[in-house]
């Protein structure tokens, strides 16, 4: 018996060892993104139930010198989908709707509502047009209170960019409307509903709606440019304008509190978690990206609104959970997540290293100088200016850049990359971004 329990103690003292050397590399991999100037914010890695990590890097307010720690509160943008997903089936399991149910139903007057289903709304399937394309309201408005009729108003009129059902194609609309079809089917507002369904029976209590509104000595101020000379804050995109598609704020531990809701089946029936994981087109599912990585199943939602990005990761197989928010705009989000999961797992990955500058004559900056079409709604406008080549994508802040090789620049304010490519007469045709794990061409056009 001695002997066993002699044995016990050091396997356990074996393993908490090894957990601390996870800890200890988790760490000092974002320490390392930080001072670099591309993580800036907090994070929460869990593994079987256990936290190895949560901590903050950077700061929560350069001007006040204030650093971000585990409490601090950030914008989610985008991972509100899921929360959202989930009072829809709330809704459903309680027979005040169907995911089945035409968009006509709730809004008789929609065009072509009789082909859109509130599955179609879920999965990003509906081909309604995204509100958050047009670079002129998000400029001009975003950051105002506005009616629902305005926010529909957006996109209603606007055609229908394929079949119902047929493709995948990001729409923010589309969960803006399951946000009004709840208020309808509950007869309460939305935020009240959240909060009666999901965020006060888990005991989110740093989470909530109004970011413009709240006073709370943990909430992190937002930047367009955070590089150590030019810090600019971002404005805060109002609640009814992001709403059921990406109004929410919170910390990561009360984030943490909400996958451990998922895990442990709360909230919903077995068949309604089911259904919010499976994917439908693109690996999309209600609210999630079902992937695989490091040869795991994955479900994952990243976040973006103005100031902040987020990402949330659940290897459910494996029970690891990673949750980066950030108050500072970056890419890399996905790329750092993905190196967390691989120390834990025990897994390659590649450690960040400097990028050199390099000196690039104005002659062949000028060559880059244009305006390059991303998609149809995303233009990145190149310019030379007192001998800096800067961008400026739609909607969003000036950014310089710096040259790594002559036709291959970085920008340090994001974790981002720029290439040019020149066409067989020597005539730059393209640009190439590569930002958080993506690859994504540019056509010049002027």
């Amino acid at each position: 018996m001695i002997r066993f329990r002699i044995t016990l103690f050091f396997l356990l003292v074996s393993i908490g060892a090894i957990a601390q050397d996870v800890t200890r590399t988790l760490d000092e991999l974002l320490r390392a993104y930080e001072k670099q100037g591309k993580f800036n914010g907090s994070a929460l890695v869990a593994y079987k139930g256990r936290i190895l990590l949560e901590k903050g890097y950077g700061w929560k307010n350069v001007t006040d010198s204030l650093k971000n720690d585990e409490k601090t509160i950030y914008q989610i943008g985008s991972v509100t989908k899921q929360f959202t997903a989930t009072l829809i089936l709330q809704q459903q399991e309680a027979s005040k709707l169907s995911v089945n149910d035409q968009l006509i139903k709730y809004f008789p007057s929609y065009p072509k509502g009789d082909s859109i289903t509130i599955h179609n709304l879920l999965t990003h399937t509906s081909g309604i047009y995204n509100y958050t394309n047009d670079g002129k309201f998000m400029t001009e408005s975003a950051i105002k209170p506005q009616t629902r009729d305005y926010m529909i108003s957006l996109f209603e009129k606007k055609p229908l960019g394929f079949k119902p059902g047929s493709r995948f194609s990001y729409c923010n609309s589309g969960y803006m409307l399951l946000g009004y079809i709840l208020e309808d089917v509950s007869k309460k507002k939305w935020e009240q509903l959240m909060h009666e369904r999901i965020l006060d029976p888990l005991s989110m209590t740093s989470s909530g709606f109004d970011f413009v509104a709240l006073k709370n000595p943990n909430k992190a101020t937002g930047y367009f440019v955070m590089d150590g000379k030019n810090n600019t804050p971002a404005t805060i995109v109002d609640s009814s304008v992001a709403f059921s598609a990406g109004s929410l704020y919170s910390t990561v531990g009360d984030l943490y509190k909400w996958e451990r809701a998922i895990t442990s089946g709360k909230l919903l029936k077995p068949d309604s978690w089911k259904a919010e994981l499976t994917p439908f087109k693109d690996k999309y599912a209600y609210g999630w990206f079902i992937d695989s990585l490091h040869g795991r199943k994955i479900t994952r939602h990243g976040g973006g609104i103005f100031g902040f990005v987020s990402d949330l990761v659940r290897f459910p197989d494996d029970d690891l959970v990673i949750i980066l928010l950030s108050n500072k705009p970056t890419g890399g989000l996905t790329v750092f997540a993905n190196n967390l999961a691989a120390v834990v797992f025990n897994r390659p990955f590649d450690w960040p290293t400097d990028r050199k500058e390099i000196h690039v004559s104005e002659e062949i900056l000028q060559q880059y100088a244009g305006d390059y079409q991303l998609s149809p709604d995303f233009i990145v406008t190149i310019i030379l200016e007192n001998g800096k080549l800067k961008a400026r994508a739609t909607g969003q802040p000036q950014f310089q850049l710096f040259a790594e090789r002559e036709n291959y620049f970085f920008l340090k304010a994001v974790d981002a990359q720029v290439e040019f490519i020149k066409d067989s007469a020597g005539k730059v045709e393209k640009m190439i971004l590569y930002q958080g794990g993506g690859r994504t061409e540019g056509k010049k056009i002027k």
